[in-house]
């Protein structure tokens, strides 16, 4: 092969790598509108159903002003994105296969990121009582995988027409954890976008954290995707601004850290203000007063 082949040849690769990143961040690009008032199910509203499971999403999707399931996600020993929040299976509100209770002793014993799914899939997250929340209904079910939810919620809108949910979705890692309890955050956005990719959702998804490098990938990575920065900390606006790099889509506080000012400069950036979690109608009110762009909630029945 002369060199002008090779030269050729690696122009071509080249362009094809290009081209492709180009139709998939143009594809990344194509946003749905969003909801002037995002009403949000924490993790599907955990409140009346057990949390960040199928169930609780399709709970969820039966009140009218819901328009987000808010979500968590994990990645598990053989690389699936499931969906949960803790990075060990809890002794809160889960039970063993065999339907016994887990020691607080082994709060530590069942790491997500070092079990494979079908083991994961095997323990009871629906009918120990989560003492937190007395309302919650208690239905056997599982832990799931965030293909399996995804499908799960679109088969719903399609056969009982309803309106197209938005999906609020974190990635629970953090440097301490990194290939202890999760991957390193270039490997896990890759493998949830994987699956955001191939559902075709992505006009209607938003990726929080409270890990500022997987949303710093996503912002330089996938462009078109939108972010959302979760903060519970003491710093200004201008601070958390400061230390992301980036305007992001959504800025999503502790509730207690909304302030007028706070609400000002958001919104004087073009940034969305979606606070978490307000359990009570009297801060759903208050919150509201502010204008806020939405809130999260562990009881969709409130909105």
């Amino acid at each position: 092969m002369n060199k002008s082949t090779i030269f050729f040849s690696f122009l071509s690769v080249a362009l094809i790598a290009g081209c492709s990143q180009s139709t998939r961040q143009q594809k990344s690009m194509q946003n749905a509108d969003f909801p002037s008032f995002s009403a949000e199910a924490h993790r599907g509203g955990r409140g009346l159903m057990p949390e960040n499971t199928i169930i609780a999403m399709q709970n969820a999707m039966t009140f009218d002003a819901v328009t987000t399931l808010e979500m968590d996600t994990h990645i598990t020993k053989d690389g699936k994105v499931v969906v949960t929040h803790d990075d060990y299976l809890s002794p809160g509100f889960m039970l063993t296969p065999e339907g016994k209770e887990i020691p607080k002793t082994d709060a530590k014993k069942y790491p997500i990121y070092q079990m494979n799914y079908d083991l994961i899939k095997t323990f009871d997250i629906g009918t120990k009582i989560n003492t937190g929340f007395p309302q919650q209904k208690k239905i056997k079910t599982h832990l799931s995988l965030l293909a399996d939810l995804i499908d799960a919620v679109q088969n719903d809108i399609k056969l009982k027409n309803k309106k197209q949910m938005f999906y609020n979705i974190e990635t629970k890692c953090d440097v301490k954890g990194d290939n202890v309890v999760n991957p390193e955050p270039a490997v896990f956005v890759k493998l949830l976008m994987d699956v955001i990719e191939k559902k075709k959702i992505t006009p209607y998804v938003v990726i929080q954290s409270f890990d500022k490098r997987t949303i710093q990938i996503i912002h330089k990575e996938y462009p078109g995707v939108r972010t959302s920065f979760l903060v519970a900390n003491k710093k200004t606006y201008e601070e958390n601004m400061a230390d992301l790099g980036f305007k992001p889509f959504i800025l999503s506080p502790v509730n207690t850290m909304v302030d007028d000012d706070l609400m000002k400069k958001a919104h004087a950036d073009g940034v969305k203000v979606v606070p978490w979690t307000v359990n009570t109608l009297e801060e759903i009110n208050r919150l509201k007063t502010l204008k806020v762009d939405g809130i999260i909630s562990d009881y969709p029945n409130l909105f």
